[in-house]
């Protein structure tokens, strides 16, 4: 799998792009599953299927994008209004800075971009990892990650302390908050109005450290010309309790979801029941 990974890591990502369009809408067209899933999420949002009817393309360039990001030169990246001074002023205020990703765009290029511009001043970002449990894209993914600016955290009690460690030392680390946690991390809260089991993680992270928390995400710009990294912070004050936040973080997700619904990953299982993790 890692030759495969670094031959199409050449390729221009106009042509990844395309590929990732077939790939996508082939997986619509061919699991019924899947489709049904799709057209379900949006409408909880309150979206029909024509105002989502991009992302079925944009969920397969999510995929064949990831040798080019993860073991190819980096795609050009520009910054959207005020987005690079909104993250100049969390790490000015020196209590750590929390990135919050949601499923939307491409958000491998957006931790990318922030360990890029930002590392050799402020230190490298931590990024929450769980390895594949495929041998081969476990390889791969654990190469990918050795770039400069990025550390990694694993979805461990560790790696908690490592994020925590980081945050006090006034560095960043990334989550994607929207990714539904193993049973017992998490709490059901509603999401476009409907419960969805919510990692408490970004929450207590920010309750525990005062860390600034940022939400950010990677536009797909078309014809394989790039990224665009969006950032903003929380409106509003921070509530101060767990169960408080985690739903102020789920309606700024919401937010961050209507500005470009054509780019959500609507495909992805958001409500499902926890998995169990293993007891060792």
């Amino acid at each position: 799998m890692i030759f495969w990974f670094r031959f199409l890591a050449h390729w221009p990502l106009w042509a990844l792009h395309a590929i990732g369009q077939v790939i996508g809408w082939l997986a619509w067209l061919l699991s019924p599953t899947y489709r049904r899933r799709f057209l379900a999420n949006a409408k909880t949002a309150g979206l029909s299927g024509w105002q989502v009817l991009g992302a079925v393309g944009q969920a397969g360039c999510m995929s064949t994008e990831l040798p080019r990001l993860w073991m190819g030169g980096q795609p050009k990246v520009e910054w959207a209004e005020g987005a690079f001074q909104v993250i100049e002023t969390a790490y000015a205020e020196g209590q750590g800075v929390l990135f919050l990703t949601p499923h939307l765009g491409c958000f491998e290029i957006s931790a990318q971009a922030v360990a890029n511009a930002f590392s050799a001043a402020q230190g490298p970002l931590t990024v929450l990892f769980r390895p594949s449990r495929q041998k081969g894209l476990a390889q791969v993914m654990e190469a990918s990650r050795a770039r400069p600016g990025l550390e990694t955290a694993p979805t461990t009690l560790a790696g908690v302390r490592q994020m925590i460690k980081a945050l006090r030392a006034g560095r960043s680390v990334g989550l994607l908050p929207d990714q539904v946690p193993p049973e017992g991390m998490g709490q059901w809260v509603p999401f476009f109005g409907k419960p969805a089991y919510t990692m408490t993680l970004a929450a207590r992270l920010t309750l525990q450290t005062g860390a600034k928390l940022v939400f950010i995400w990677g536009e797909r710009l078309s014809w394989g010309r790039g990224y665009r990294i969006h950032a903003s912070v929380l409106q509003g004050e921070l509530a101060s309790d767990v169960d408080a936040v985690v739903l102020q973080i789920n309606q700024a997700m919401e937010r961050l979801i209507l500005t470009r619904p054509e780019q959500y990953l609507w495909g992805y299982a958001r409500y499902k029941q926890p998995r169990q993790e293993p007891h060792a």
